[in-house]
């Protein structure tokens, strides 16, 4: 009984921990453009939970295009360009601008704050911003250098290693995969992919528009627009937007959305990382903890069965003991009342150890979990659906407490008695 209870903790709490999390990351930003190639929960997977490299790159003239072309910059309120590299110490390293902390929000309303230094700063080519978490699994803190090999990066005669980067900020925690990730400047990732500045006399780098990014970051400017599922289901990017004061009736259907203009006119893909994060836990992870539930409650079912038998097989050895209880003036239904305790109280005493163990469970694979999607997992959080199973074990130790009960219902006390 404690073994199905602590499978059916695991799995509940792992679960809505993951659904939380990923669904709460995924709101700091409206769109995210990414390469033609592969599929938009790939790129939201990669451009904002870094948990994987994206397939491919983009040209940096995407984003000045998204920035201050006059297709999109009525919609577009920022646009943020980040490069995907290797990573340092296990954290991803993720090449971006200072916006990133200044015009971002996290969980799409606190603002980015530093637990120590300060933001990157235009023309510190060679600065970076730590993750809460990045820096002290990497050991850095403010002031410390360390060498960040590029994805992109070919060592020369010139440039042998990569150059070092500059710990200058160190955030505080968001609960996000950012608490993970180390930030470098953009430029100084352009500088180490083509190992030259442009200007050498000034120190001045001018990023060029043929240079590779992997994804780019929007919010919109109209945050009151409501997104309609296309009809073509490309994974719901909608087909327009809305503003849900306009006369639906009156609007024209054909006016194609940001969405769609950026996939038309820079070959590009777009995704909603709410929307691709709700699919993927509704449409594949929800349908795996429905199999691992329906698993644990079976492993329970088979427990409570072999209870039955056991407590049903213990009535020939107290027969005597109950006789005796009747003899004394206890009722049939006082002895029926005991045994049916007796299994409710089994039960709940196995559901106390399961909820331990799995808990205990969830803190020793939380590590792993922690490690393959940068989600920390408390292994003492406590999910609301646990309260279900109280009921449902009074329940089920009540049905299979019943056929020893009314064995004991019918003990005849004169035979019971003769020795």
């Amino acid at each position: 009984m404690g073994l199905g209870v602590a499978l059916v903790v695991a799995v509940i709490v792992i679960y809505g921990v993951l659904d939380q999390t990923f669904k709460r990351s995924a709101q700091g930003y409206d769109l995210v453009v990414g390469p033609p190639k592969g599929s938009p929960l790939e790129i939201v997977l990669g451009a904002v939970f870094y948990s994987n490299h994206l397939s491919d790159t983009i040209p940096y003239s995407y984003f000045q295009q998204i920035e201050t072309g006059t297709s999109f910059s009525s919609e577009v309120g920022t646009a943020i360009p980040i490069a995907i590299a290797s990573r340092v110490s296990g954290m991803q390293v993720i090449a971006t601008t200072p916006k990133f902390f200044t015009e971002l929000k996290y969980l799409d309303k606190y603002p980015y704050t530093f637990r120590a230094g300060r933001n990157m700063e235009a023309g510190g080519d060679f600065e970076a911003v730590l993750g809460y978490t990045a820096a002290k699994k990497a050991e850095l803190k403010v002031g410390d250098r360390f060498k960040a090999s590029m994805a992109e990066y070919t060592p020369t005669d010139d440039f042998p290693e990569p150059e070092t980067f500059t710990v200058i900020g160190i955030l505080n925690p968001t609960g996000t995969p950012n608490d993970q990730a180390i930030f470098v400047n953009l430029d100084g990732f352009f500088i180490m992919n083509n190992h030259v500045r442009e200007s050498v006399i000034d120190k001045v780098f001018t990023r060029r528009a043929d240079q590779r990014i992997s994804a780019v970051l929007i919010l919109l400017k109209n945050k009151n627009v409501e997104p309609i599922v296309g009809t073509d289901g490309t994974y719901g990017m909608p087909e327009f937007y809305i503003d849900p004061e306009m006369n639906r009736a009156n609007y024209d259907p054909l006016t194609m959305s940001l969405g769609d203009r950026l996939k038309a006119e820079l070959d590009v893909q777009v995704a909603s990382p709410t929307h691709e994060i709700t699919r993927l836990f509704e449409n594949i992870v929800g349908n795996i903890q429905l199999v691992l539930v329906i698993f644990a409650i079976m492993v329970i079912i088979v427990a409570a069965i072999g209870m039955m038998v056991s407590i049903y097989n213990s009535m020939n050895e107290r027969r005597q003991e109950i006789a005796i209880m009747r003899a004394l003036g206890a009722s049939r239904g006082t002895v029926m009342l005991i045994i049916l305790l007796e299994s409710i109280l089994l039960s709940l005493g196995g559901g106390v150890i399961g909820m331990i163990i799995g808990h205990g469970l969830i803190a020793a694979v939380g590590p792993i979990i922690a490690s393959a999607v940068m989600v920390v997992v408390n292994p003492w959080h406590f999910n609301e659906y646990e309260l279900a199973l109280i009921p449902g074990l009074i329940l089920l130790a009540s049905l299979v407490g019943y056929l020893p009960a009314v064995v004991a219902y019918r003990t005849d006390v004169a035979q019971s008695l003769n020795p």
